[in-house]
């Protein structure tokens, strides 16, 4: 695997994968970092174009974070809380029980949610809770003057490796939050011979990416390339691709092996499938092998399309079909899986059967899982 920095030379943009168009829904929010399948297909556009014998084996990992010491940063697991302690001179009042807006890096230490005792705990003895699915995750105990509020969105890799081994992570500087900014981009029609905006499809605004200096993207593939410039995120958008000849962190992570199965981290976004064409949080087959599940994500999510089609012979638009988007159901990575036994199918968070798309996800290593 050879490993790549992304350089962005302006705003990335790039859009949410909800149906979008002028009329119907004018604001298209950002998705930031971008998809494993954005970044491979600009990787893959410096390639040799061959009608040929096309390459069908590419490999690709990605895509991350890197700062400018090439310190390589991944989703923080959601499973990790960050724990405070209240002031000696600080009033209960002025200080929340909890906090989680408080992402400023200020906490004492870390912790993990855990298994609720639906059972025996007193606290859930007045709470209806369907015991045939999975309990919640709650945090543990705290003591006496402890509240709890978030870690930031980012970890370093050595952080995550000694989170990985069951120990939980002391350094606030080894977490950093989003480090890019937001930058609305507002369009706007105007009616022909008029000063005023087009009623029809006439205003619509865009949600574009800046990253802050010194921040790049880095991604992983399986032939070398030169540097370059390539097209990302947006028609006119681009960013400059330089290899890393040293790079170990991205070996380290290719190469990561768990000693037990315990719990799993998900490294990239994955898939599961609860029944064809449905997507949920974890799929059926691991159930049975689940103790519990932390994300971030409704655990039903089966994103319906409203895009309307053409027919054919008259080019008019036809009625709305019913269709699930996959990609709107993705599995966010960073989401953790505790186990009580390693589930079936567990090389990748993705569906066991699905013909060539299925192939390329594998491929991409999309629903990449790191076990304990």
């Amino acid at each position: 695997m050879y490993w790549y920095a992304l350089d962005p030379l302006d705003v990335l943009l790039f859009r949410e994968a909800k149906p979008f168009s002028p009329e119907d829904g004018s604001w298209a929010k950002g998705q930031f970092p971008p998809s494993p399948s954005t970044v491979f297909q600009a990787l893959r556009s410096t390639l040799p174009t061959v009608k040929q014998n096309k390459q069908r084996n590419l490999q690709f990992l990605g895509c991350f974070l890197v700062d400018s010491n090439d310190n390589l940063y991944l989703p923080t697991p959601k499973d990790l809380i960050a724990v405070g302690i209240k002031s000696n001179n600080c009033d209960d009042e002025d200080t929340p029980e909890d906090d989680y807006d408080n992402k400023d890096g200020t906490w004492h230490h870390t912790d993990r949610l855990i298994q609720a005792d639906t059972e025996n705990d007193p606290s859930w003895q007045y709470l209806c809770f369907d015991h045939t699915v999975l309990p919640p995750m709650v945090a543990p105990k705290l003591h006496q003057g402890e509240f709890i509020c978030r870690p930031q969105s980012w970890i370093k890799w050595s952080a995550l490796q000694t989170y990985l081994q069951g120990n939980n992570p002391t350094n606030p500087d080894d977490f950093t939050a989003d480090p890019w900014d937001v930058q609305i981009l507002p369009h706007t029609h105007m009616e022909t011979g008029s000063r005023q905006v087009r009623d029809a499809d006439g205003y619509f605004t865009e949600v574009a990416i800046r990253l802050k200096p010194s921040w790049r993207l880095v991604a992983g593939l399986s032939v070398s390339i030169e540097s370059t410039v390539v097209r990302l995120g947006g028609e006119s958008h681009r960013v400059l691709v330089t290899p890393l000849t040293n790079f170990p962190q991205g070996n380290q992570l290719i190469n990561y092996q768990g000693s037990k199965h315990d719990f799993a981290y998900l490294l990239t976004p994955g898939l599961a499938e609860i029944e064809p064409s449905l997507y949920g949080v974890y799929p059926n087959s691991w159930h049975n092998s689940l103790k519990g599940c932390v994300c971030d994500r409704p655990l039903l999510y089966g994103g319906v399309s409203q895009i309307k089609r053409k027919l054919t012979m008259t080019g008019q638009k036809g009625e709305s079909e019913f269709a699930l988007l996959p990609q709107r159901a993705y599995v966010p990575a960073g989401t953790v899986y505790l186990f009580k036994e390693k589930p079936p199918n567990s090389e990748h968070l993705l569906p066991v059967s699905g013909g060539d798309w299925l192939t390329t996800l594998q491929q991409l290593n999309y629903g990449k899982l790191l076990w304990s």
